[in-house]
């Protein structure tokens, strides 16, 4: 069934990209409960298994429905475009506890029996300490399944932010949202997300759209928030496919070994895109000598190359970020 998010002029104006570690920690708690609908984060779920398994995670869990509403008051759209963890978390508490009950009560009428359960009624009885706990343990998941893999997932979200928003300049923004996902239309200044559970109709109504790349999301595309929150589109975030790609331990110089010293300072300079003639300038080499080196690159999986106008803007991949950056302590 269609979802559909109706704009006006001053919505175009208040439309925004952001990443939010706090939706990652909730979509990685989700992905625990459904980690058959997550073939690509296979890596992470071996991984993280066991020090998962000291987590109960069971309040949460009771709040994620299949279908229908979930709630809203733990993954509020983050205020801005790289909000912290500890700044989001804070926002969770500071919420209304009268609101965090309208949001408990129309999430538990989702699930069949849970607002007569028990445990239904005390959170609609004490909705203050319902907000406590879930954000205390919405904390620890951070800490153990999300925060020792944030710089990665953090760098492959930027980068996503950071090509999709050079894209909206370059294409516009009825174009652009057909590149974030094949579920996602523009017709007649309307959003149309197709693939989603019901139907749903929504007036922006001056509020604007926030778009959020997710890791943990993929391959949904999920509409997100109503009132008073402002509404967001939560869409798979680019290079998901080399995320979990564990390279070899290795230092710059293991580096420069493997692939030459010109490639590895190339590969290593690519914090942000840029073009053959910007590279051989900083690097004092021929265009061309920077050319056969961009392309070997390439050609192993490592760079991505996009044309902008009249030049050629060359990224790194997951792959590629993962190799040029030096190796962090990871747990046990």
């Amino acid at each position: 069934m269609p979802f559909h998010l109706h704009f006006d002029e001053s919505d175009l104006l208040r439309c925004r990209f952001a990443l939010s570690p706090l939706w990652e920690t909730q979509q990685a708690v989700r992905t625990l409960l459904r980690p058959g609908n997550h073939g690509y984060h296979e890596p992470w779920l071996r991984r993280i298994r066991s020090a998962a398994a000291g987590l109960d995670l069971g309040p949460l869990w009771s709040l994620m429905p299949e279908s229908g509403h979930n709630p809203d008051f733990l993954s509020p759209p983050p205020l801005g475009p790289y909000a912290s963890f500890e700044e989001e978390i804070a926002g969770v508490r500071a919420i209304d506890p009268a609101l965090v009950r309208e949001d408990l009560a129309l999430t538990l009428a989702c699930m069949p029996g849970a607002l007569d359960s028990p445990a239904g009624r005390a959170m609609l009885d004490d909705p203050a300490r319902a907000q406590r706990e879930l954000s205390a343990l919405l904390e620890q998941a951070w800490r153990v399944l999300v925060e020792p893999d944030w710089p990665r997932l953090r760098a492959l979200l930027e980068a996503d932010i950071a090509y999709h928003s050079r894209r909206l300049a370059a294409v516009g923004f009825a174009r652009l949202l057909g590149e974030l996902s094949p579920q996602l239309s523009w017709t007649d200044s309307t959003l149309t997300l197709v693939g989603m559970r019901g139907r749903h109709s929504r007036v922006l109504g001056g509020q604007g759209l926030v778009l959020m790349p997710s890791v943990f999301a993929w391959p949904d595309v999920v509409s997100g928030y109503e009132p008073p929150y402002q509404p967001a589109v939560i869409y798979p975030a680019r290079g998901i496919g080399g995320l979990w790609t564990e390279p070899a331990d290795r230092t710059p110089q293991t580096l420069a070994r493997l692939v030459g010293r010109a490639r590895a300072d190339l590969l290593c300079m690519l914090d942000e895109p840029a073009g053959t003639s910007a590279l051989a300038h900083r690097l004092g080499l021929a265009p061309s000598s920077v050319s056969e080196h961009l392309s070997v690159l390439r050609a192993a999986g490592l760079l991505t190359s996009r044309r902008y106008g009249h030049q050629v803007l060359y990224e790194r991949t997951p792959l590629g970020i993962a190799l040029a950056v030096e190796p962090e302590t990871r747990p046990g």
